[in-house]
């Protein structure tokens, strides 16, 4: 079905697997439309409930495929440029809006597109022999995909500047030093930690997982008082629920929860 991803699900977890090997699964072809098309695929099946995002190779994602932007630049062909930016803004702009926790797998270098790409998801685990780079700059452009919003807020601005401006790349255990990764694990535990957690949290009511990731994305813009009027309104939707009567009850009788998404 895809050329440029490899889409997967293992009970009620998805995986999107970036899939250009070769190229360090930089963003070329039609690898962003085909996110966007997964993307599409999981939230319109209710069995899934977490998404792992990861990248096939050695790789996470090198950003974009300089080779076209080249040809893109020295064609002037702005229309295809202005293209290629509102396609990865939709793919950050789904993320944000995703019913379901996205978790970005990190097994490798983690640069330009690609970078702003993992700051968009919910959670980050990081292999230990990732490398992450806002590496705009170095082919003289600035960051895009959302990334010169969510890096500042991950690690502060001096940080966020310090990485902007001179493009470097990092270890994931500076990453996780400065809160831009939760942990980093061994490599060849990455996957199966990542599994793990993306299990936990599929355990969990979907409906409740989508609530409050909402919450929380709207306390970036809001004070606390708008948050005591969000919490209010979707925990009087969450009492209604089957799987709160659900919740409680096997919390009683002593036994594993059975949510429904109900």
């Amino acid at each position: 079905m895809y050329q440029c991803i490899i889409l997967e699900t293992e009970g009620p977890i998805a995986t999107i697997r970036l899939n250009r090997p070769e190229k360090l699964n930089a963003f070329g072809g039609s690898m962003r439309e085909e996110i966007l098309s997964a993307l599409d695929v999981i939230a319109g099946d209710d069995r899934i409930r977490a998404v792992v995002v990861t990248g096939e190779g050695r790789g996470f994602s090198a950003g974009g495929d300089i080779d076209h932007l080249k040809q893109v630049r020295e064609n002037k062909d702005e229309e295809k440029f202005r293209s290629v930016l509102a396609t990865g803004q939709k793919i950050t702009r789904s993320l944000r809006a995703f019913a379901k926790p996205v978790i970005a797998a990190v097994n490798g270098p983690c640069a330009g597109a690609g970078f702003s790409f993992a700051l968009g998801c919910d959670i980050r685990i990081a292999s230990d022999l990732a490398t992450f780079g806002a590496s705009f700059a170095l082919v003289g452009l600035h960051p895009d995909w959302g990334g010169s919003w969510f890096l500042p807020k991950l690690v502060g601005s001096a940080r966020a500047c310090e990485l902007v401006f001179t493009g470097t790349m990092i270890s994931a255990l500076e990453a996780e030093k400065i809160g831009l990764v939760n942990r980093v694990v061994p490599h060849d535990q990455l996957i199966p930690s990542v599994m793990d957690l993306a299990g936990k949290i599929a355990k969990n009511p979907p409906g409740v997982l989508r609530l409050a990731k909402e919450s929380i994305y709207r306390s970036v813009s809001s004070d606390l008082e708008t948050a005591f009027a969000r919490e209010s309104q979707v925990q009087l939707e969450c009492f209604y629920s089957e799987d709160f009567l659900e919740g409680v009850t096997a919390f009683v009788e002593k036994r594993k929860p059975q949510f429904k998404g109900r």
